[in-house]
């Protein structure tokens, strides 16, 4: 098994950070590859965050209200 980083992708050139809203899967949860684990805010746009692969939510690493910087591992997921 492998752990997988589930970074907070860049989501426009002057954006440099978001604010976790909601966390749409828990740890311990099986999640597909492309299925949305999180919901966040810019100052530009809300958008959902998608797991890059399949596997189980291990770790999450912000809470709800939380600023995030782009490129920030925000979960863990473990692969088959």
């Amino acid at each position: 098994m492998a752990a997988i980083e589930v970074k907070l992708p860049k989501m426009g050139e002057s954006i440099s950070e978001a604010t976790a809203l909601n966390w749409l899967k828990n740890v311990g949860d099986f999640v597909e590859a492309g299925e949305s684990i999180l919901e966040v805010a810019t100052d530009k746009v809300d958008s959902e965050i998608a797991a890059p692969e399949s596997g189980i939510i291990k770790e999450i690493k912000f809470e709800i209200n939380e600023i995030i910087e782009i490129g920030s591992v925000i979960a863990i997921i473990e692969t088959e």
